[in-house]
């Protein structure tokens, strides 16, 4: 682990200003940029949400023409069901940092996150575009960082690096996402820049992969956003050229991964005003996909998740998710675990005394175990409690929709 975040590899450079984007009087950082200064291959997945938000389309169409090397990136409005109007901001976005890099258009990917239905404030943004690309540097990483996030109670990175050919090749991040998360892409940006050198079908194998185990693993709320993104940049500016076929190609494949999972769990565990961070995991399904069906089920119920917000083990409400979640689940099979303690067995009441359970379930993370006992496949999420505070923090956006009202965007 190192310090550095986004740009603790080497050739990647940033920048982050405050331009006000939410409220014009506000002074945190909500505008970032962050470019290599080597050319680059990219990989990158994306919300599957039907509704996608405009920075999602145009990135998606950015990077299937090729290579991206820079990434601009707000926070305080998603420009997400803002229509042409909204495609059209977002490509102009990409237009000047081309412009000002030297770039081509399509080599800048375009991040937002923030109130959906909202016209992004382009006459506070447009004119501290060049500003933004002209004072870059290494050191503000962590700038990114801070100007990405919306309710996240802190910034997000995690940096590695691992010796490959006796050289240092680093991968860095910065994520954003603590509400409105949901598998499929969860709801979060997540920028990931490394040093390697890695062919672009090799990166893009890989990377899917990665996001296979982390990010599509997680739940909060149940809620899949429109603006799900996760961009992996790779400048080969270690000196090191990787490939599968390459004998350290696991080491770069286990540091790629671990970097995802690690933002996964600060996802989860700075979930809106959670408590709880649980791991589910479901054992002796018949397929994959059932142990998944099974595991989602459990970890997206809200019965089940206000119990664990109150410290009550109330594997009653697990099992019933179990069975309904699950097409080939047999009651009398079933086996749960809480925190390690037997709860459930053949689908009834074990003899652990339930003190024991609920002190267990005291704890900030535990781990709920269902073994179907009908074959031999698994699947792990990472999911939290739901609180009434949550609740609360998600009753109004009202504010937002006023100062956007002032600005002229909206009626």
């Amino acid at each position: 682990m190192i310090e550095g975040g986004v740009t603790a590899a080497k050739g990647y450079v940033a920048n982050a200003l405050s331009c006000g984007i939410k409220k014009p009087t506000a002074t945190r950082l909500d505008l970032a940029l962050v470019y290599s200064t080597e050319p680059t291959t990219s990989a990158g997945t994306f919300t599957t949400n039907r509704v996608r938000a405009a920075c999602v389309r145009v990135s998606q169409s950015h990077l299937r023409r090729g290579n991206v090397r820079a990434i601009i990136a707000n926070s305080g409005n998603a420009n997400a069901c803002t229509g042409a109007g909204g495609v059209a901001v977002a490509r102009k976005e990409c237009s000047i940092v081309a412009r000002q890099l030297g770039l081509k258009t399509a080599e800048v990917a375009v991040c937002s996150t923030g109130v959906i239905g909202l016209p992004m404030p382009m006459m506070r943004i447009e004119p501290r575009i060049p500003e933004l690309c002209s004072d870059l540097s290494a050191a503000k990483g962590h700038d990114v960082a801070s100007a990405i996030i919306t309710s996240d109670t802190r910034e997000k990175e995690v940096a590695v690096e691992v010796v490959i050919e006796g050289k240092p090749v680093r991968v860095g991040s910065c994520c954003k996402g603590a509400g409105m998360i949901s598998p499929c892409m969860a709801t979060m940006i997540c920028l990931i820049c490394t040093d390697a050198g890695v062919a672009r079908e090799d990166l893009d194998a890989t990377v899917r992969e990665g996001v296979s185990l982390s990010f599509n693993r997680i739940t909060i709320d149940g809620d899949m956003s429109t603006n799900d993104t996760t961009l992996v940049l790779a400048n080969g500016a270690s000196g090191v050229n990787l490939s599968p076929a390459h004998p350290e190609w696991g080491k770069f494949v286990e540091a790629l991964h671990f970097v995802m999972m690690e933002q996964a769990r600060h996802i989860v565990q700075d979930g809106e005003r959670v408590t709880k961070f649980v791991t589910v995991r479901v054992v002796g399904a018949p397929s994959p996909q059932e142990a998944k069906r099974v595991a989602e089920g459990v970890a997206k119920s809200a019965l089940v998740k206000s119990s664990w917000n109150g410290g009550d083990p109330n594997w009653g409400r697990i099992i019933h998710a179990v069975g309904y979640s699950g097409r080939r689940v047999r009651e009398e099979k079933v086996d749960i675990d809480i925190a390690g303690l037997p709860a459930c067995r053949g689908g009834e009441q074990t003899d652990t005394p339930s003190d024991d359970l609920r002190d267990r379930v005291q704890a900030r993370e535990f781990e709920v175990l269902i073994n179907l006992n009908m074959g031999a496949d698994e699947y792990v999420v990472y999911t939290t409690d739901l609180s009434p505070e949550y609740v609360d923090f998600n009753r109004s956006e009202y504010a937002y929709w006023n100062q956007a009202k002032r600005d002229g965007l909206t009626k």
